[in-house]
Formats: C-alpha cells, sequence, structure tokens
C-alpha cells in the first residue's frame, strides 16, 4: 500500500516510534528512523529492518531540540526523495515533579522536543508535501493531551499542543490530500515504561506481575497494555485511502481512560 512512499518516524529507535516504523515498512514505505542510542546497536537495527521489509532504511541522529537541525533533517530527505510522503511525530521525553518545583530546564526540555520539534517537522516538510500533492502526518500525542494528571505538567501542556497544533494544520490543509491526525496512547508497554514496573516492585516488595496490573490498573479500565504494534496498525490506517477524510482527529487507544 505504502511502496514508494517515504516516510520519517521520529524516536523510532526503540518503543512505540519502533512498532510505528515496523508497520509502515511492512505496507512497503522506505524509512528515515531517528532517535539516541549505541551507534552499533542502531545500525544493526537500520540494517535488520532493510533486511526483513525489503524497503530503504536510513539512520538520521539529528537533535531534535534544535530547529536547525530538524531543518535540515527534512531537507537532507526531500535531496534523496523529493519530500518526507509520512511525517510520524513521536520523539519525546517526561519529567515530574510539583509545578513549583519544576526544573525551568526540564519545563524547556520537554517543550522543545514534545512540541516544538513537531512544529518545526511539519513547517519544513509541507511545501514538499504541498508541491507533490500527497502527505500524511500523523502527531503521537497521549491520553495526556486530553485529560491532565498531576506532578506531568510540562508533558501534559506539550501534548495538549500537540493536539491544538493537529487541528491547525488539517484545517489548513481541509481541501488539499494531505492529512493530520493526532493518536493519543495510555499506557504503552515499551522499555521505559517497563523500567518503571520493575522500580515499582522492587519498592513495594511485590511481583513485576502484580507492579505492571497496579500501575496499568490505575487509569485504564481494561487493565491491559497498549502496543506498538496496535498504534502501528492505526498509523497504516490513517495513511490510507480509507482514512482520506480523517482530518485533525484526536484517536485515543487508552483501554478506556477516557471513557471514564
Amino acid at each position: 500500500m505504502l511502496k514508494g512512499k517515504q516516510a520519517l518516524v521520529t524516536g523510532s529507535t526503540s518503543g512505540i516510534g519502533l512498532g510505528i516504523a515496523r508497520a509502515l515498512a511492512a505496507k512497503g514505505a522506505n524509512l528515515t528512523i531517528n532517535g539516541f542510542g549505541d551507534a552499533g546497536e542502531i545500525e544493526k537495527l537500520r540494517a535488520s529492518l532493510a533486511s526483513e521489509f525489503g524497503v530503504e532504511v536510513v539512520y538520521a541522529n539529528a537533535d531534535l531540540m534544535k530547529p536547525a537541525e530538524v531543518e535540515s533533517l527534512i531537507r537532507s530527505i526531500e535531496a534523496r526523495a523529493g519530500a518526507v510522503d509520512i511525517l510520524v511525530n513521536n520523539a519525546g521525553i517526561q519529567h515530574t515533579a510539583k509545578v513549583s518545583e519544576f526544573p525551568v530546564e526540564r519545563w524547556d526540555a520537554i517543550i522543545a522536543l514534545n512540541l516544538s520539534a513537531a512544529f518545526h517537522a511539519i513547517r519544513c516538510a509541507l511545501p514538499a508535501m504541498e508541491k507533490r500533492g500527497w502527505g500524511r502526518i500523523i502527531n503521537i500525542a497521549s491520553a495526556h493531551g486530553l485529560v491532565a494528571s498531576p506532578m506531568k505538567s510540562a508533558y501534559v501542556a506539550a501534548k495538549h499542543g500537540i493536539v491544538g497544533l493537529t487541528k491547525t494544520v488539517a484545517l489548513e490543509q481541509a481541501r488539499t490530500r494531505i492529512t493530520c491526525n493526532a493518536i493519543c496512547p495510555g499506557w504503552v508497554l515499551t522499555p521505559l515504561v517497563q523500567k518503571q514496573i520493575d522500580a515499582r516492585a522492587a519498592e513495594q516488595k511485590i511481583s513485576v506481575q502484580q507492579a505492571k496490573l497496579d500501575l496499568v490498573s490505575e487509569k485504564q479500565p481494561s487493565q491491559e497494555f497498549v502496543t506498538p504494534e496496535q498504534l502501528g496498525e492505526l498509523c497504516v490506517f490513517l495513511c490510507s485511502e480509507a482514512a482520506a477524510q480523517v482530518r485533525g482527529a484526536a484517536w485515543n487507544v487508552d483501554g478506556g481512560w477516557l471513557a471514564q
């Protein structure tokens, strides 16, 4: 379905981003992956994706907190392929603290990566999408783009901002073949979340399985985690012709979190 399309997935060396990258590659999209990690391990990942799916996979180590590097990343893909056909803004970081105690530098970093980087990527990618007459922009927000939790002011502010940015871009592109939507996952079982589970189990002296159930049950009535594979398949749908009139949506995938 996506053969010949060029997809950029930020924060895609693990977790949600990797799940999305795999799903797009499985449908034939060429990939640019981005994220931090051990250079050797990233090269193994790049090569394995290319081999498994028979697509072109390029790794770009751009620091998305720097607007100039975001623009350079987009321009490098355009020089190679003409345009970024599918842009998935997924990269993000988190920090928890009361507003009165929130470190200013952490606020600035979270806003820079979780919100501003997406704006700059969209800003830079849109002209070539418009010239080509087709594009899919998918912003990975969060259930925290629609509701709030204590101790997460920067993350909640950034994710609410992503939802607003998504709607604005969708309206500006409403009469084109370029769509912009947000996906709002609840708890996703990624390596980062597994670390939280392991820490909870050690701290409370309970089993890892019990810690996992306790964590997910706090928010999600299904008592099950969302998977990166499920989010990847939703991205594939949003890239399809069936989703041509899905515009400006904030699609929650959250085990019933927002239904409460």
